[in-house]
């Protein structure tokens, strides 16, 4: 392998030559993509993710009983339509309520919240039952106490993706509350607080 002038002997990766030194003003050389292939097991997508941390909200829903689970996927989309969405696993309980509501609650939890967010990622819980206080907010749907803020949201479109669902929806209602405190972490498996 030769060597470019001032670039320092390329290093080997499935990536190609990369340079391993270059001077401060050359530009970044791109290199070549690697082999792409299918294999690419979910045990190991699962573990890249683990490294990101997340913010953790509760998503709820109105149907013959309540229902809410526990996201670390939620994201603002626009703010002109003020659109949100976030990833619900098809073989979850709050499926089934979220896959026919019109209106979904949007809870962004605080760092002294670990067992709402523990409660409401657990399979079988009655996540409605105290300590767990709510009351019914716009639409009928069930609203959180004591969170960092909320929203509801009018449900536009369920997308198809794998073995979940995207959904996106519009903000209708929605409020910060009280004073803003550390948000709950997810990452690495675990809850965590934000620290300065």
């Amino acid at each position: 392998m030769t060597t470019s002038p001032g670039l320092g002997t390329p290093a080997t990766s499935c990536l190609g030559a990369v340079p391993t030194s270059l001077p401060a003003t050359a530009p970044v050389p791109l290199p070549p993509p690697c082999a792409v292939t299918d294999s690419f097991d979910s045990t190991s997508f699962r573990a890249v993710f683990r490294r990101h941390a997340a913010g953790v909200a509760v998503v709820t829903a109105a149907g013959t009983r309540p229902a809410g689970f526990t996201a670390t996927s939620l994201t603002s989309v626009s703010a002109e339509p003020p659109l949100l969405s976030f990833g619900i696993s098809t073989a979850g309980s709050a499926w089934r309520t979220i896959a026919d509501a019109t209106h979904v609650g949007v809870h962004i939890l605080g760092e002294h919240q670990e067992e709402v967010a523990a409660t409401f990622a657990r399979s079988g819980a009655d996540r409605f039952a105290p300590p767990t206080a709510w009351g019914p907010g716009p639409y009928g749907v069930p609203l959180l106490e004591d969170v960092q803020a909320w929203l509801v949201a009018r449900v536009v479109a369920r997308i198809p993706a794998g073995d979940h669902r995207i959904v996106v929806a519009q903000a209708v209602a929605g409020a910060p509350e009280g004073e803003a405190a550390r948000p709950l972490l997810y990452h690495h498996g675990r809850y965590n607080a934000l620290r300065h």
